[in-house]
């Protein structure tokens, strides 16, 4: 077997879905590489800063998400209209300028507009909707989980090197570096991803804005998204104190930080992977998920009590970024289950956009509670955080454990639109069924165990058209 038929078999797609997806991937993952690295040591930085207040500090820190938020959907529906390139290389222009910004600035409030700046090139949802556009349906569920996975890898590898690199090049580096990369990834983007000829809606990956209402009535999806908030309040909060922790109260010199964040990382990982197997397959969702949120709980208070010990500091974080993996990974997939056919797209804009608000305000807050309550106040405004989340984690409803599903239906009239929506409507294990002619396929939300796939097998489509 040739090298590209044995890529082919491993990963069942075409060359072109391989190319757009990595190219795609790393696009994604550079930028949020960009947004990671100065986490673990910002607020060391900062205090040097003219103006530098812990609020302000937090709020720099934090400042990326607010601008994040508010433009990301609009940004992806723009892409809709204009095309996706043309969205995302502006996008990545604007996070350029701010990192050039942020890299220049001598005073806090410099740094505040650079970072808001970053936000404002809200790529997310274009580069998604365009991953849509380059996949098949039947590979759309893998290409999107393979960009979660760059996200994560982004992620822990921030942690460990951020610390390293600001030894050499220090923060203003930091961002610079940043700078440079989003300008490689416009040329990643121009010459290494596939052209497409006519981008197309997603519902499955895009938001729509008739169905906003609906998602925002869902009282189980807003507990997730409340969910998302929670967390990211929480990370960002305790990365305005936790590297100042570290270095003033721990004993742990600030350069050392790396060795401590990366193998810790890897080992969270590896904690978290016999829950989300325990989640997933075991059909115990809820109770991972509360447990989760418990044990980001007892991590805050080991550093309530005794955030001046090195080991037991160690112990939380192990304990931390365990849960905070944990529940990056399956809330999401909570979503999925519970987002009805169609509209997944719109349930997980709802669900971002409440990630990137809670990293505006755990900067802010976070930054405010330590100027005004020091390093146990902050932890103690982290348990908080955790007390108010555990009341909407216990009364969630556990969810069906449902999964979605996409056919391709062709061109279809509206008489054929209505008739195959019953009939798939009507067949065992089919929970939900939305067919959506403009864009020539039909949602599913799927029950295996009850499914009966020789009736969905026998439903015959109208032959598809191509894109």
């Amino acid at each position: 077997m040739s090298q590209s038929k044995e890529k082919r078999f491993t990963l069942g797609m075409t060359p072109i879905e391989r190319r757009g997806l990595f190219s795609l991937i790393g696009i994604y993952a550079l930028r949020m590489l960009g947004l990671f690295l100065i986490l673990p040591v910002f607020s060391l930085y900062a205090h040097d800063l003219e103006g530098a207040t812990p609020s302000l500090i937090g709020l720099a820190l934090g400042a990326y998400g607010i601008t994040q938020a508010l433009l990301q959907i609009p940004f992806g529906l723009l892409s809709d209209r204009i095309g996706r390139k043309p969205v995302i290389t502006a996008g990545l222009i604007i996070f350029a300028i701010g990192s050039a910004v942020a890299a220049m600035a001598t005073t806090i409030t410099g740094v505040i507009i650079g970072r808001a700046l970053q936000g404002s090139g809200a790529i997310a949802a274009a580069i998604m909707a365009l991953v849509a556009d380059l996949t098949r349906e039947e590979q759309r569920t893998k290409a999107m989980a393979m960009i979660g996975l760059s996200i994560g890898v982004a992620f822990a590898f921030a942690l460990g090197v951020g610390p390293v690199l600001n030894r050499w090049i220090g923060v203003p580096g930091l961002f610079w570096m940043t700078a440079i990369l989003a300008i490689l990834a416009i040329g990643v983007l121009n010459f290494g991803v596939p052209k497409v000829t006519a981008p197309r809606h997603h519902s499955d990956v895009e938001p729509a804005p008739k169905q906003f209402l609906r998602i925002l009535k869902d009282g189980q999806i807003m507990r997730l998204a409340l969910g998302i908030f929670m967390l990211h309040v929480l990370l960002t909060a305790t990365f305005v104190v936790l590297p100042i922790s570290l270095r003033d109260e721990s004993g742990l010199a600030s350069a050392s930080h790396g060795y401590v964040y990366l193998p810790i990382l890897i080992l969270s990982i590896l904690t978290m992977v016999p829950f989300v197997i325990l989640a997933e397959k075991k059909r115990r969702m809820k109770e991972v998920f509360v447990g989760a949120v418990i044990t980001l709980g007892i991590a805050e208070l080991i550093w309530v009590f005794f955030h001046t010990s090195l080991a037991l500091t160690i112990v939380a974080l192990w304990l931390f970024f365990s849960a905070f993996n944990l529940l990056e990974a399956t809330l999401p997939s909570l979503v999925s289950k519970r987002s009805p056919a169609g509209s997944k797209g719109t349930a997980m804009g709802v669900y971002s956009t409440c990630q990137f608000l809670g990293a505006f305000v755990g900067g802010w807050s976070g930054g405010t509670v330590y100027g005004q309550f020091s390093f146990t106040g902050a932890f103690v405004f982290g348990v908080i955080i955790i007390l108010l989340w555990l009341y909407f984690a216990f009364t969630m409803i556990p969810p069906k454990h449902l999964r979605s599903h996409i056919l391709s239906v062709g061109n279809l009239t509206p008489s054929e639109v209505d008739a195959l929506a019953k009939r798939l409507s009507g067949i065992a294990g089919v929970d939900d069924a939305v067919v959506v002619p403009d864009e020539g396929v039909a949602y599913l939300k799927i029950d295996d165990e009850h499914l009966d796939q020789a009736a969905l097998d026998s439903v015959h489509f109208a032959t598809p058209q191509p894109a």
